[in-house]
């Protein structure tokens, strides 16, 4: 073909990469793998074959780890953490530091390497997971540099068990690996079967950068070996993969006092409106939905379109769709590659087939023949409900439906057990920034997509897990407040068969949705003193007071859209009318614990409410510095609805503490108050009856936390459960919270000093960190 003719048909002639550096490296190693352990790899095993899913040539052999092998990998890994943690934040950085440089080195053979191994094309691996997964070394040898500074009561968690999946091999362990043993943690790291070969180059380049032996350890197999690290007595597990895997982790893991942070799936919402410039949005999508085959979990795999230019959209859309470029991920001119594995492709494939709604367009290109490759495929005119507007395809097949509303949009969009991802497309950034915080999303880009940075957190809300990788506030997964634990013995109630102390009997109800409610079950229990005086009867609350509490928490939801400045003053009455009926609340929690402590809990209560109301408009977000023309805005939002067990010891504290932060941030709760001492909690919904508190926004129940903490935590439209009970419940309420995958914050048994001033670690829990991509110019 000549100059003029390429210049007359526009079209691409191939430009292959070589692999034969690649293909040289694994020959170099045998082709054949063990583990690596303890700065070493192991003599190769029996095991399994890691194949280029483009051609089905088989590039190695990998070993399939036995238990013994997770074993020395966890106690390699014990055995070094102490020494890691002691070099330092600045003597870690050098070793991240000079990981990051190598990575540059070694750049071309790492996309290669990724490329056979995974399929896909060689520029997405060249320009974007390799360039990521240096800049993450790099910006984490930095968070390593300034940790003693900076997070100076922050220490490492121990040993990390990091499970990862197929799609982005190298990137994913980045993500896990550079966080962690920046905060002074050694890992396990299990790469995904099916893509394995860039984690043990990796191996290669720790032992280069001469990290100590130990620190970093990598394990091969299949989902067994996730399983056994899940279950090997490490300090904390983090997962990326799908939902179905992450719920049995969560199970797995619950009441272990493990450390969790899950990354998973996700059904992504693409929004586009009518003043958007439908170009630029096309262009997007094509990045959004067949970037990386459509495996990726945030993939922009839902679009919804404003239904004036829907058709238009759509026609441009499949005009675009049949300009793709489908083939050899080695050829720098493809856009789309192999999808991973044979296995894969047919979940894709029989996905698509069951399909019997609305109309599919398949991208007229050219096939490779054999290889695992699948046409980039619409499918549009779905309704909300069916099956692919709802299930994670995981390959590159985009579904669509319209909308008309900005209102209907949000809808649209929130409607999905997901919550990792979002995209809106228009050219009016008030609309734009009025959409974001009504997107159920950990992310949201605006006028663009699949943007990622090591300084700005990724991670999703509901069903598509729960923690952040990136930024600052992805090193809360990795460390915790330096402290010694104390263990929390069962606080029993006192007994007795006195008469009251006083003869007037005042009923303590419920406290639902603002109003003083008589328990479902109607029963009542008798509360008595330590010398044996009844000091009064609280009602016993079943699963159906919780019902109605959440409900009523659920309906509450314009607390969430105050201001601040509201939120504070309302907690600031509070304070005010507690501390005007201070000597009376000493002396219930006097008369009920025996001791005479009371007046200094009900101060501590006081300083705690204004505490919460000082930062109610004071505890900022962030603008991340992300290498684009733009900003990246770390926007705190509540969580929602919390259901908390409220500490036994500290009846009045206990309670405050957990429901001012909570209520600071906007999240609306479900207390249960303390098992044995609930009488300061009754007394204290009559200060929020004259404190302007909305209904709906604090509900307080009495009872067994035994048989509270279940129906709490399983409760669907409960978003995190905390408990403090000195009941034995953290195993039951994170086995529970696995139903939709809620977070969790559970004391596993140990004391929590109440007259320490806490409120900024609740604040943390009561928050969610949504980054909002913005960019901007011409």
């Amino acid at each position: 073909m000549t100059i003029k003719e390429i210049f007359d048909t526009m079209e691409y002639g191939p430009a292959p990469e070589s692999a034969a550096e690649a293909l040289a490296w694994l020959v170099d190693q045998g082709s054949r793998f063990g583990h690596f352990i303890n700065g070493e790899f192991t003599t190769p095993g029996e095991g399994f074959d890691s194949k280029n899913p483009a051609t089905g040539e088989v590039l190695a052999s990998l070993t399939q780890a036995a238990q013994a092998d997770v074993d020395a990998a966890v106690e390699a890994a014990r055995k070094a953490q102490s020494g890691w943690a002691g070099l330092g934040g600045a003597g870690r950085a050098r070793y991240l530091y000079a990981i990051a440089r190598l990575l540059q080195k070694h750049a071309r053979l790492f996309a290669v390497l990724e490329t056979l191994d995974n399929g896909k094309p060689i520029r997405e691996s060249r320009d974007i997971d390799i360039p990521l997964a240096q800049r993450h070394f790099y910006y984490h040898a930095g968070m390593a540099q300034l940790m003693d500074s900076e997070l100076p009561d922050a220490e490492a968690l121990g040993v990390c068990g990091q499970i990862i999946p197929w799609n982005f091999p190298l990137l994913m362990l980045a993500w896990k690996i550079a966080p962690a043993i920046a905060m002074g943690n050694t890992v396990v790291l299990k790469p995904a079967e099916y893509t394995s070969l860039t984690a043990l180059l990796f191996a290669d380049i720790c032992r280069q950068a001469g990290l100590p032996k130990g620190v970093v350890n990598i394990v091969t197999g299949n989902g067994a070996v996730g399983e056994m690290i899940t279950a090997a007595k490490v300090d904390k597990i983090a997962f990326t993969g799908s939902t179905s895997v992450g719920r049995r982790i969560r199970e797995a893991t619950a009441g272990s006092g493990k450390a969790l942070t899950l990354e998973l799936g996700g059904k992504s919402p693409y929004i586009v409106f009518d003043d958007a410039d439908i170009d630029s949005a096309i262009e997007g999508l094509v990045d959004a939905i067949w970037f990386n085959q459509g495996q990726v979990c945030c993939a922009g795999s839902r679009l919804l379109v404003q239904e004036g230019i829907a058709e238009r959209f759509h026609t441009k859309l499949k005009a675009r769709m049949d300009g793709l470029r489908v083939g050899n991920p080695l050829d720098k001119c493809i856009d789309v590659g192999a999808v991973v594995d044979p296995v894969q492709l047919d979940t894709i494939s029989s996905m698509v087939a069951a399909n019997t709604v609305g109309s599919m367009h398949q991208a007229q290109v050219e096939m490779p023949e054999g290889g695992c490759f699948y046409p980039p495929t619409l499918i549009e005119g779905l309704s909300p409900a069916d099956p692919l507007m709802q299930e994670e395809i995981f390959g590159p097949v985009l579904v669509s439906c319209t909308f008309r509303t900005p209102a209907e949009a949000v809808e649209l969009a929130n409607n999905t057990r997901y919550g990792l991802a979002a995209t809106v497309w228009t050219e009016n950034v008030n609309l734009a920034l009025d959409m974001a915080p009504k997107l159920a999303a950990g992310v949201v880009w605006v006028n663009g997509t699949n943007m990622f940075d090591a300084a700005a957190g990724f991670g999703g809300v509901r069903e598509s897990g729960f923690g952040r990788e990136g930024g600052w506030e992805g090193l809360a997964a990795y460390t915790r407040p330096k402290s010694k634990a104390k263990q929390l013995a069962k606080v029993e109630a006192f007994g007795g068969n006195g008469a009251p102390a006083d003869p007037l009997d005042r009923t303590a109800k419920l406290y639902v949705g603002g109003k003083q409610v008589r328990p479902d079950g109607g029963y009542s229990q008798a509360i008595y003193g330590k010398p044996g005086a009844l000091l009064g009867h609280v009602g016993l609350a079943n699963r159906k007071d919780v019902r109605n509490a959440v409900e009523a928490a659920a309906g509450a939801g314009k607390w969430s859209k105050t201001t601040g400045h509201l939120r504070a003053q309302i907690l600031y009455y509070i304070g005010e009318n507690l501390s005007a009926r201070a000597e009376e609340f000493a002396a219930r929690i006097d008369a009920m614990i025996g001791k005479k402590g009371g007046a200094a809990e009900v101060e501590a209560s006081i300083q705690r409410l204004f505490s919460a109301a000082a930062w109610a408009d004071k505890y900022d977000g962030q603008v991340h510095g992300v290498p684009i023309r733009g900003v990246a805005l770390a926007m705190k939002e509540p969580v929602g609805v919390i259901g908390a067990l409220c500490a036994d010891e500290a009846p009045l504290l206990g309670l405050v503490s957990v429901m001012a932060p909570a209520i600071a941030m906007g999240n609306r709760v479900v207390l249960a108050a303390s098992e044995a001492f609930p009488l300061a909690a009754t007394d204290f919904y009559q200060v929020l009856d004259t404190s302007d508190v909305p209904g709906g926004v604090v509900n307080i129940l009495t009872g067994s936390h035994a048989e509270l903490a279940k129906p709490l935590a399983s409760h669907l439209n409960v978003d995190a459960v905390w408990s403090f009970s000195s009941s034995d419940l953290s195993a039951a309420i994170e086995a529970a919270s696995a139903c939709n995958l809620k977070r969790t914050w559970v004391n596993n048994g140990t004391a929590t000093d109440w007259m320490q001033d806490q409120t900024k670690r609740f604040l943390q829990e009561a928050t969610e960190v949504k980054n909002i991509w913005v960019p901007y110019g011409e």
